[in-house]
């Protein structure tokens, strides 16, 4: 069963409201919508499910219960959207979404400072959630986001909340379902720098605690500890990997993170983005991919994968988002909307147990290796080796290179792998004035490139490098010493495009490898399919131990 918001319009239009569908065939058809709330106005929105052990179905939502038809917004636009404030409502199914309760209940939630200051003084409560219910220590936990106001960006202030019941996962009679407001005092969880901080959701740790994670502004998504059920909450931060490590990169878009049976976690997010607090419309563009980290929880904290691409359209400006998990006998399914359209894909476990396991991996991929060079054959230089032809990049090509090698300085100019001919089709890889690694490609009237983040190479040390061309997402990657590029300080993006029109870079039928590294160059393999990352990290575990250490 899934439920959804629709209407006949655009979103925000007045007759949005809720309803449930139902798939016979895991997802492959769904019945006619049944409606839970009718065609509005008033409008009924972002509807989320849970299921209780009695399976009993419940939805919970927004509802513009004063019908309420422009509000107090600083836009246009902002003034007629009353889709994102009212009641937070529920209805049941006692028959598997197919008929729902007649009665529409209220969650009392309590008012925080940034209700009180609203235009309404409280009185008119601006929120909306999209959290999927959750249980913890047999409570229900749902987060929402308060907003202070409507204007740029639609929502210009937010933080998050969340309402917890004690009794709702044995209590048949709904009226008789007890809620409190989370955190205590008057705060929420909210940016550490911006004035947006929304979409929280949360999942329960093995050690008892409690992790949540929400979107903002700035480039970077938050996440929070609560030690106490929700009572108390670590102090606002960017999400990490790990503790003390290296912030995770995220635009205006949901980043949920969910739980598993084996107690291990994924995070849904886009691994990309700037500080666009005073450009807050511009921040929800980027949500094509989708990328996954797993989690795995070490005392008391989750540590993230290196991530993977989930799902991609061929056209960039799509926006993939709002996803939801299916576990079921073994097999992983995932929806996502780009707002008219909802789709459900089932997830090969292997990318998955990957991601869990990356931390573990230390074997040398050979699936797809047609070239492989150990140190003995390059110690001479200038290496030159043939190649097989790669399939075309319209056609599902794709490849990876991997080196382990050592720069004596980061110059320009040095070569690294050329299979350029005479009109300059092929693929080169160089150093740049940057001190990084760059790749080109060339099919004669078309060519990209993209190159390494700056700062991550340094010479006199010995690094692994793989450079990874995804036909499938039109996108290159790189990974050095098992950490996948992300942009750093200086760009927005670690990971770069291809043009679409890019075919066939099959150049000289005999590589130049090495010809002018300033350096040693220790291994190098082509492989002639692309590498997910965490066989890219795999790769860098499993180490090279002829290499000396300078």
């Amino acid at each position: 069963m899934c439920v959804l918001t629709t209407g006949g319009g655009h979103e925000g239009d007045g007759d949005q409201h809720i309803v449930a569908t139902i798939s016979q065939d895991q997802g492959k058809t769904w019945s006619e919508p049944i409606d839970i709330e009718p065609s509005g106005p008033p409008e009924a929105s972002w509807v989320t499910p849970m299921i209780v052990p009695s399976g009993r179905v419940y939805a919970f939502y927004t509802y513009n219960s004063e019908n309420l038809r422009e509000i107090i917004a600083d836009t246009e636009y902002a003034r007629r959207r009353v889709d994102t404030l009212g009641d937070f409502a529920f209805k049941y199914s006692d028959d598997h979404g197919r008929t729902w309760s007649k009665e529409r209940y209220i969650i009392p939630v309590r008012a925080f400072d940034i209700d009180n200051a609203n235009p309404y003084q409280g009185r008119v409560r601006f929120f909306w959630s999209v959290s999927k219910p959750m249980v913890h220590k047999d409570s229900v936990y749902i987060g929402l986001s308060k907003v202070g106001g409507f204007g740029g960006g639609f929502m210009k202030t937010s933080e998050g909340a969340f309402v917890r019941s004690d009794n709702m996962l044995y209590e048949t009679n709904a009226s008789a379902i007890r809620w409190e407001t989370l955190p205590e005092g008057t705060v929420g969880l909210r940016s550490p720098a911006g004035p947006i901080a929304d979409e929280h959701n949360l999942v329960s740790l093995r050690d008892g605690s409690l992790y949540c994670t929400y979107r903002t502004v700035e480039g970077h998504n938050c996440h929070a500890y609560s030690r106490d059920d929700g009572r108390t909450w670590t102090p606002p931060e960017y999400a990490v990997y790990s503790p003390g490590g290296r912030r995770i990169k995220h635009p205006r878009a949901a980043n949920f993170v969910r739980k598993f049976s084996n107690e291990k976690y994924l995070l849904w997010f886009h691994n990309h983005g700037r500080n666009l607090a005073d450009n807050p419309s511009a921040a929800y563009e980027g949500r094509n991919p989708v990328w996954l980290a797993g989690g795995v929880e070490k005392d008391g904290y989750i540590h993230w994968s290196q991530p993977e691409i989930l799902l991609y359209g061929d056209e960039p400006s799509e926006r993939m988002s709002y996803p939801d998990f299916i576990e079921t006998e073994g097999r992983y399914f995932v929806t996502e909307t780009q707002k008219t359209i909802a789709r459900v894909h089932e997830i090969d476990p292997t990318l998955l147990q990957g991601l869990w396991s990356q931390a573990e991996l230390n074997t040398t991929s050979r699936a797809g290796l047609v070239l492989e060079l150990g140190e003995e054959q390059c110690q001479a230089g200038e290496v030159r080796a043939a190649l097989p032809a790669w399939p075309e990049l319209k056609q599902n090509g794709g490849f990876s290179l991997e080196f382990w090698l050592r720069f004596d300085k980061l110059v320009i100019g040095q070569s690294l792998f050329d299979t350029r001919n005479e009109a300059g089709v092929g693929v080169f890889v160089h150093t740049t004035d940057r001190e990084t690694v760059k790749i080109s490609l060339c099919d004669g009237r078309t060519e990209s490139s993209w190159e390494s983040d700056k700062g991550r190479l340094a010479p006199n040390q010995l690094h692994h490098l793989v450079i990874t061309v995804d036909e499938g997402a039109k996108i290159i990657t790189f990974l050095i010493d098992g950490v996948l590029c992300d942009g750093g300080t200086e760009r927005d993006y670690g990971f770069g495009r291809f043009s679409r029109d890019l075919r066939s870079v099959n150049g000289a039928p005999v590589a130049a490898i090495g010809s002018s590294l300033a350096g040693k160059l220790y291994s190098f393999r082509v492989y002639n399919r692309y590498l997910r990352t965490s066989e890219s990290v795999g790769n860098y575990q499993a180490g090279y131990s002829g290499a000396d250490t300078v």
